[in-house]
């Protein structure tokens, strides 16, 4: 059994669930226990499997881009992996005939997956850590959720690659832009759909932010005919999602985006892990705790999405 291996039947372990969630409240351990899930790297401690599988479902409702995008696990990879995508193809052949195998060699398209070491810091009243009847399992897991999703989406919307995901907006490795416009208009919107592949249509959803979504909500075509469906807030029959980190319709930006964002993958490098920090906090009678993930994201195929700019109007 190797190491990884090991590590993982060790944070299944009872005993090791019990040890962990005493050491986050100050309590006795059996640090030979706890120790089988020590990230020596960073001085945190892997989360127990059952706690992991609450906190990987929470953080899905929390981030909008785990709901939408391709989430990949690549725990035991180097450093940097390259990702290789092509499109699938399909072919009738006579019976007997050569399979057209190769057809697709030359198709590959390749990405740098690269490993980004996002930490969060939740804080805790010391009154709550040491009353066991809290529930500083469901609090912390519920927490950290909570600011890991907001950091990952606007990562995964703005980032530049460099110490974090490549954002859908990245002028070089993001969605391809469509065209630019001076100004949001129904006829834009209808353009900006069919920019799409059909390839793509058939799974897309629009992005944007509310401001954006309350201006595409007053659109009429010539006979008065809104473009959103108030009905079931889509947008030309694709559903429309909300994050108030894409940017609004100024000069130079890019408000509105429409694509498939399976081709959008998220790639978790090593699993959550966590440390009381029992000094840091201490004159404010509260106790911090430390949470670090390393992953990243990266749209694999750049047509998947298209995004709509707005011309620079200096």
């Amino acid at each position: 059994m190797n190491g990884f291996n090991e590590r993982e039947f060790a944070v299944n372990s009872k005993d090791y669930d019990t040890h962990f969630w005493n050491s986050m409240r100050d309590r006795h351990i059996d640090y030979n226990e706890i120790a089988k899930g020590k990230i020596a790297l960073i001085d945190t401690f892997a989360l127990p499997a059952a706690a992991m599988k609450k906190f990987e479902t929470q953080l899905e409702q929390e981030s909008l881009f785990r709901r939408l995008a391709t989430v990949i696990n690549a725990y035991q990879s180097g450093n940097k992996i390259i990702a290789k995508d092509c499109k699938d193809t399909a072919e009738w052949v006579e019976e007997g005939g050569v399979i057209p195998v190769y057809n697709g060699m030359s198709d590959f398209s390749s990405k740098s997956v690269e490993t980004h070491k996002l930490a969060g810091i939740v804080k805790l009243d010391e009154d709550f850590v040491y009353d066991s009847t809290f529930d500083i399992q469901g609090y912390l897991i519920s927490r950290f959720a909570r600011t890991i999703g907001k950091a990952e989406e606007k990562a995964f919307i703005s980032g530049t690659g460099l110490k974090e995901p490549t954002g859908i907006l990245d002028d070089i490795n993001g969605a391809d832009v469509a065209f630019e416009t001076a100004n949001l208009n129904y006829d834009d919107i209808v353009k900006l759909y069919f920019s799409l592949d059909d390839e793509y249509r058939k799974n897309a959803v629009w992005l944007m932010n509310d401001e954006t979504a309350l201006v595409l909500r007053t659109l009429k075509d010539a006979n008065g005919n809104y473009i959103w469906n108030q009905a079931d807030d889509t947008i030309l029959g694709k559903p429309v999602h909300i994050s108030n980190y894409m940017p609004t319709a100024e000069s130079g930006a890019k408000p509105v985006v429409i694509g498939d964002f399976s081709y959008y993958w998220i790639v978790n490098r090593r699993k959550f892990s966590m440390r009381m920090l029992t000094e840091k906090f201490a004159s404010l009678n509260q106790i911090g705790y430390l949470g670090i993930e390393y992953i990243d994201g990266k749209l694999i195929r750049n047509e998947a999405v298209k995004s709509l700019k707005i011309s620079d109007k200096t």
